[in-house]
């Protein structure tokens, strides 16, 4: 296949547009900056530059294409709405970038057992997050799910705590990258409260597989959670203490004169419950990841290296 990426030169988008040439498909993939054009191209992607508001590139290399993956902005309703538009009627696949924040509960990183199946976005599910930035990636994947019923095959991939290391372009995922940067700059690594908050998490390179199963296998209007596996915030900044040779980990509060992260990520990505149950990929697409453990990855990861 032909396959137009947006955010190819991004963490997850990269990853995709990586795996896709490892299969022999070719892959077109869109870059705000033209710096990194060049960086894309040894890759072997045929860069695009642009962004997610300029609607006639995006309409012009999803016709292109044979099926496009939407992984630069999980949250731009417009471009989203361009590719649908761009696709309608063609049968062909768009899969759309999600992230498991959408369930995120609780915001003081103490424990919550909540969790969270794949049908609260089902047609008919009246199911609505709290948070107004949540609403309104709740209302975009369902936007992206509905172009089944104008003949697009859509699908959304609604990502956990993603780790592991870029497999395109130097990026870092954002909570362990936002984690490490605070314990860099105060010399001790940090948690929100006492860390007993869980995420479902998964690894990069099975992120990549899922794309190219979701590609070639996905129904119209699949909806599914990505993860493998769990961990507390105590027990991954315990691990980072431990690779980074740096005290902690110790509770931290939102707003306190040391603070390096917007309170609002504070306590609504590293202080909250993100947990769910990823079936569908597993089921109907027929995924099988292959790793488990953040705490393992990151026992042995460069911390340092890209971030």
């Amino acid at each position: 296949m032909h396959v137009f990426v947006t955010g190819a030169s991004g963490y997850i988008g990269g990853a995709a547009a990586v795996r896709l040439l490892q299969e022999g498909h070719t892959v077109t993939g869109l870059t705000r900056d033209a710096a990194t054009a060049d960086a894309l191209a040894r890759l072997g992607v045929e860069p695009v530059v642009g962004d997610l508001d300029d609607a006639g590139t995006l309409a012009e290399q999803a016709g292109r294409a044979d099926a496009v993956v939407n992984a630069a902005d999980s949250d731009h309703r417009g471009a989203a709405q361009t590719l649908i538009d761009a696709l309608a009627g063609s049968g062909k696949p768009l899969v759309h970038t999600s992230g498991t924040s959408i369930v995120g509960v609780g915001t003081s990183g103490e424990a919550d057992e909540t969790t969270f199946g794949e049908d609260l976005l089902d047609p008919g599910s009246a199911w609505e997050p709290e948070h107004p930035v949540r609403r309104a990636r709740v209302a975009l994947d369902r936007l992206v799910l509905a172009a089944a019923d104008q003949g697009v095959r859509s699908t959304v991939l609604c990502h956990s705590l993603i780790y592991g290391d870029a497999r395109g372009l130097p990026r870092d995922s954002v909570l362990i990258a936002a984690l490490v940067r605070q314990a860099r700059a105060g010399g001790v690594v940090r948690h929100v409260g006492t860390g007993a908050n869980v995420w479902s998490t998964v690894h990069l390179d099975d992120v990549a597989d899922l794309y190219l199963l979701a590609l070639d296998k996905a129904s119209p209007g699949l909806f599914c959670f990505v993860g493998n596996g769990e961990a507390s915030f105590a027990a991954i900044t315990g691990a980072i203490a431990r690779r980074l040779g740096l005290p902690g980990p110790r509770p931290w509060e939102p707003g306190s004169a040391d603070d390096v992260w917007h309170p609002e990520f504070a306590r609504h990505a590293l202080g909250s419950n993100s947990r769910v149950r990823a079936v569908r990929a597993r089921e109907q697409l027929g995924w099988s990841p292959r790793h488990r453990s953040i705490t393992d990855w990151i026992a042995g990861a460069d911390l340092g290296k890209a971030i």
